[in-house]
């Protein structure tokens, strides 16, 4: 059976690009690569793209007969985590804390791996989390 390679890009939805770019290039560091004005914004991420979409534009079917791409969007918050290396999780703390940045949550897993969550411009639940989160066993505790 053919297998899936991982995840290549993750959407979240926004209402604000300029917002966005400065929450996800500004402070985290993310290289914008593609703009399209009342649209969406797309930022590099080690080798997955941040999709931040307007809903409501993604939800008028398109046009353009050579990238026919379904309308989508969603609706409230959505979620998005980024790796983070666990001794960097501190500095990642104090570099959103000082851009006035709240910070939602900040905890240990059963597993021992740390997160730590904040809200983007748009009110999206942004994850920072060491990636030994996933190595666990069902049933530790995570429901």
């Amino acid at each position: 059976m053919a297998a899936l390679r991982g995840v290549l890009e993750a959407a979240v939805y926004v209402e604000d690009l300029d917002a966005a770019a400065g929450f996800y290039a500004g402070l985290l560091g993310l290289e914008e690569i593609l703009r399209v004005e009342g649209r969406h914004v797309f930022f590099r991420c080690g080798t997955t793209v941040v999709l931040c979409f307007i809903a409501e534009a993604t939800r008028v079917p398109t046009d353009n007969a050579r990238l026919p791409v379904p309308p989508h969007g969603a609706d409230g918050a959505g979620h998005i985590c980024f790796a983070v290396a666990g001794a960097e999780l501190d500095e990642w703390r104090g570099r959103l804390e000082a851009a006035g940045v709240g910070i939602e949550a900040d905890f240990e897993w059963p597993n021992g791996a740390r997160s730590i969550y904040v809200r983007d411009p748009a009110g999206n639940s942004v994850e920072f989390a060491e990636p030994r989160l996933w190595n666990i066993e069902m049933g530790d505790g995570y429901a």
